[in-house]
């Protein structure tokens, strides 16, 4: 990687050799470990270092603040206190108490992690920085994180935070968006561990990056390496690391549909499961479609907020999804939520049951029997179970808008299971306010169905 230093140029001084044994990065690493020590914070993770307690914060706090990660990370340890109890613990349960942090495949795949450490490891993280990177969902800054913090190992581990600091000390004008620059920045950072000290100057580094050489706006003043700071001396503190943009979120415009039930399952709506693979996978959430970039004038308020077009693809996605006939009940809110390579933009709707299709449904739901007087009920069940048949027929069509495909054949009957689940679709499922307790929703739907329940 190129050092370059423009400060060089302006002050006369060498450049700091890249393993880090000049003068400079002498000074870098005594003083930020002694203002560590003096000036660390108190967490909960700091406690003691158990390699399971490291490696759940160090995945918790990937792209996360400290102060959101602490009460998650709490509950967190108080429901999975050991590898062996996360390992064994319903997905549904683990991605539950994430619930909130984002980016849930970091769940999963600690949850995954666990499970390799029962299988090859017998329940203990092994003091092996080869075989700790071999982890799903641990990348060289975990697999350095745990080696360091809980077994002492002279490994690097090199976040944001850590690039930022490195290249504004040694005025590093590479960009920390390429790869090779992380390489050599990795390099470097190992080269300026001190001797049996690995593991507080790795969090040294890291608490430096949070609280004092912050992205916009560097504490120069009270930082403890500011008399050697070649970026602060060149007067570039505030321009470094040179870093490419990243490309912005790619809109999606979407339509959501909140399905209320009647009958013996009034006060409930209707959602449904992601498939177990993808974005947000294995959670709970609103129906809803996938809208072209026509409707985006649309989306922007530009005309009444009803359209026949989405109300009907709402509808045909419902029925091709669980069987059930909806009517639109008009327009409900607007949300968006930002993940980091896509924006939802969604406007949600209001419908019911039809009239046919809740009398069949409340029959169905009671275990009824088809009665001769009863031939307009008939007539409803039979088109409910034709508009079934039709929709797992079809239900390829239906991958596109969010199932994984699969179907319930023992659910033909279509009789309600404990009020909750939707026969002809594992996918599907009504839920009332308590169930929010319980399943996993993003944030966005979070949101939404709480505002609806208010």
């Amino acid at each position: 990687m190129n050092m370059h230093r423009a400060a060089a140029a302006k002050t006369g001084r060498k450049e700091a050799p890249a393993d880090g044994r000049s003068g400079q990065a002498a000074f870098f690493s005594k003083e930020l470990l002694t203002w560590y020590k003096a000036n660390k914070r108190d967490l909960p993770w700091r406690a003691n270092r158990d390699p399971y307690r490291v490696w759940v914060s160090e995945i918790m706090l990937q792209q996360t603040r400290v102060d959101t990660v602490i009460p998650y990370y709490n509950r967190f340890m108080d429901k999975f206190p050991s590898v062996k109890a996360l390992a064994e613990a319903p997905e549904e349960e683990v991605l539950k108490c994430w619930e909130g942090l984002g980016y849930y495949s970091r769940a999963r795949n600690l949850q995954a992690g666990a499970r390799m450490v029962m299988e090859l490891h017998g329940g203990a993280i092994p003091d092996d920085t080869e075989a700790v990177s071999k982890l799903k969902g641990v990348g060289p800054y975990t697999t350095g994180a745990i080696m360091s913090i809980a077994f002492g190992r002279p490994e690097p581990a090199v976040d944001g935070n850590v690039m930022r600091v490195l290249s504004r000390y040694f005025c590093l004008e590479d960009d920390i968006a390429k790869p090779a620059t992380r390489t050599g920045i990795e390099k470097l950072a190992k080269s300026l561990i001190p001797k049996g000290e690995a593991g507080d100057f790795n969090q040294a580094l890291m608490e430096l990056g949070a609280l004092v050489c912050t992205p916009k706006s560097p504490g120069c003043l009270p930082c403890p390496v500011m008399e050697q700071c070649a970026g602060r001396l060149a007067g570039r503190e505030a321009e470094l690391p040179v870093k490419t943009k990243a490309k912005p979120p790619r809109e999606e415009l979407r339509a959501a549909v909140i399905v209320r039930g009647s009958g013996e399952l009034e006060g409930k709506i209707l959602v449904r499961r992601r498939p177990e693979q993808g974005l947000l996978a294995g959670m709970w959430e609103l129906p809803h479609v996938l809208l072209d970039a026509g409707k985006r004038d649309w989306m922007r308020g530009e005309g009444p907020m009803e359209n026949g077009d989405v109300a009907e693809r709402l509808g045909r996605m419902v029925l091709e999804e669980t069987g059930l006939l909806v009517r639109p009940a008009g327009w409900h809110s607007d949300a968006e939520h930002i993940f980091s390579h896509i924006h939802w933009k969604m406007r949600i709707f209001e419908a019911d049951l039809g009239d046919e299709e809740a009398a069949a449904l409340a029959s169905f739901a009671s275990g009824g029997d088809d009665d001769p007087a009863d031939a307009g009920g008939a007539i409803a069940r039979r088109t409910v179970a034709e508009a079934a048949a039709e929709r797992r027929a079809n239900y390829a069509a239906a991958a596109a808008f969010g199932s994984n495909g699969s179907t319930d054949e023992a659910g033909d009957s279509r009789k309600a299971q404990d009020g909750q689940a939707v026969s002809g679709s594992e996918h599907y499922r009504w839920i009332g306010p308590e169930d929010m307790q319980t399943l996993p929703f993003p944030n966005l739907f979070v949101r939404l169905l709480r505002d609806y329940w208010i």
